[in-house]
């Protein structure tokens, strides 16, 4: 209903705002729905919430837009004069609150709505089913009223956290409902997987969104399903045992008159609903290949790697040019990439990685910050990288953003290189940054940095182990090499390999005046392995410098 609120009153500061803004337009809705064959309105207060309206600055008006919002739905059903019932909206609460501090806002809720006279609650659109048993749970300590819950889940039958519908529905059964199911979504489709997974044993609900949202003029529109199409799919969820089915975002009376219809006559299903689970391309087990990396500091190898900048234009010819000359010296065997080293910017470091084992097949290992990137956006960088055969990454955090060309700029940092580091392991695992599957794991061997010049060497400590534990291989003793070098990376490789090993690069220059600590780590046999690290760059010009941040 908040769609079509916005779009009839300007100047809102959020949908339920009309209440009390303008009241008429509300009762407008309600009996335009109820003419349509409605049976069921629910109140203009999804997001009527004290956490909510404080965000609009509407905090003051909590009761007054609750009590409104099921005034106006008893007023819509008066003037109808037809027997529909009245349920009080309950929506989640977002970010921003502690679990503890969830309860009471949505028990102040649920009490405003059952003092007004509601004759049942729908608590949906819920991402994450621990906040909806917080609300469930808030909302029977306050009234005994029937509670239909729903959650919100994609084409895959899952909650944005990865739930199934499946174990939802199983959770859920713990608690005295009126019915379970799902709204809002990507569309019908996926309302219909949530019911299929859910089976047909307790009353389900269906109110999904009428599609995908597009944007036109400046308004938001549902161009993607006709009225059709929905009398279809209430013939589809009534089969899989819907007993409240209707429409979420984009739904209008119209969709709920070919709704009403469908129900009414009964309408069968044109063709039986089948939705085919995705099956891993590799099972997320197996033991992918070791990468020249990992065998190497498994063996206790000597390593020499030669750092590289990518270009800051748009070729990449000097920079594989100096890549085959290293791979021709013989003496190097990898080559790692910066990613916008001193945040300044230049060519991506993993599409650099492609480049250059494509065209020199030498081994790289590609930097990969959080600070330009969304989670999003890492996790596509990250599986089309491996896509094209870059097995090696080494997660930093990255220099800020002030220190480089741009410092009016700020990092995205949606996670930090710790974040990242599980990014990479749940990716590892067949699943994404949230615990939902994908279509086949990757097998990245994952490294991680430490600064033994960092000026708070117990707290770059405490991140170093908390970087193991998010899935870099664990270490059991961290040792101190004292080296001479103007060139040491101060960069400790700890890899995930099936036999722990680390190895810290250093470079063994040594002209060089002043000394620098470097952290080593292994595991297993004998004495630490230092490795050889140089940097080069594709217009090599400058020393080697300290990471600024791990």
């Amino acid at each position: 209903m908040g769609v079509l609120v916005s779009s009839a009153v300007a100047g809102l500061r959020c949908p339920e705002e009309a209440n009390i803004r303008s009241p008429e337009s509300v009762v407008s809705l309600h009996t335009s729905f109820i003419a349509a064959g409605a049976e069921l309105i629910e109140t203009n207060t999804f997001g009527a919430n004290r956490h909510k309206l404080r965000s609009r600055f509407l905090e003051e008006e909590v009761a007054a837009i609750n009590e409104a919002g099921v005034k106006l739905a008893r007023e819509a059903r008066e003037i109808s004069g037809r027997d529909v019932y009245v349920a009080g909206s309950v929506g989640p609460l977002g970010e921003g609150l502690e679990k503890a501090e969830r309860g009471p806002v949505f028990a102040e809720q649920a009490a405003l709505l059952d003092g007004r006279g509601v004759d049942l609650f729908m608590v949906e659109t819920f991402f994450d089913l621990d906040e909806l048993t917080t609300a469930i749970e808030a909302v029977q300590g306050v009234s005994g009223l029937p509670i239909v819950a729903m959650l919100t889940f994609d084409e895959d039958a899952e909650t944005f956290g990865g739930v199934s519908a499946r174990d939802a529905v199983e959770r859920l059964a713990e608690y005295d409902l009126a019915a379970v199911g799902a709204n809002h979504g990507a569309g019908l489709h996926a309302a219909l997987a949530a019911l299929e997974a859910m089976g047909n044993g307790r009353p389900l609900a269906a109110l999904p969104n009428v599609g995908l949202a597009s944007l036109s003029g400046g308004r938001v529109i549902y161009p993607h399903a006709t009225p059709e199409y929905f009398a279809e799919f209430a013939a589809q969820a009534r089969a899989l045992g819907a007993r409240v089915i209707g429409g979420c975002c984009g739904t209008t009376p119209t969709e709920i008159a070919a709704i009403a219809r469908a129900v009414e006559e009964e309408r069968k299903p044109t063709v039986p609903f089948a939705a085919a689970e995705r099956e891993l391309v590799t099972a997320a087990h197996e033991r992918p290949e070791e990468t020249d990396l990992a065998r190497a500091l498994q063996g206790g190898d000597w390593v020499t790697c030669v750092e590289l900048d990518p270009p800051k234009g748009g070729t990449y010819d000097s920079m594989l040019a100096v890549t085959r000359t290293l791979k021709d010296s013989g003496a190097v065997g990898f080559v790692d990439i910066n990613d916008n080293p001193m945040a300044r910017a230049r060519a991506n470091a993993l599409m650099a990685a492609i480049a250059i084992e494509r065209a020199c097949a030498i081994e790289t290992i590609p930097h990969v910050t959080p600070r330009d990137t969304s989670v999003m956006g890492l996790q596509s960088q990250l599986l089309g990288a491996h896509a094209e055969g870059v097995r090696n990454v080494l997660a930093v955090t990255g220099d800020p953003p002030h220190v480089g060309d741009y410092p009016g700029s700020q990092g995205v940092y949606d996670v930090d290189s710790i974040g990242l580091a599980q990014m990479v392991t749940r990716l590892n695992a067949g699943e994404d940054f949230n615990g939902k599957a994908i279509d086949a794991p990757t097998s990245f061997f994952l490294g991680v940095a430490v600064n033994p010049s960092a000026d708070d060497l117990e707290t770059e400590l405490d991140r170093f182990r908390r970087k193991v534990e998010a899935g870099a291989q664990t270490t059991s003793r961290i040792a101190s090499a004292a080296g001479r070098s103007r060139c040491s990376s101060g960069s400790s490789w700890s890899g995930r390999t099936s036999s722990p090993s680390a190895c810290t690069t250093r470079c063994r220059e040594s002209s060089c005046p002043s000394p620098c600590r470097t952290a080593s780590a292994t595991q297993g046999r004998g004495a630490p392995r230092s490795g050889s690290s140089s940097r080069a760059s594709s217009t090599p010009k400058r020393a080697r410098r300290l990471p600024a941040s791990t």
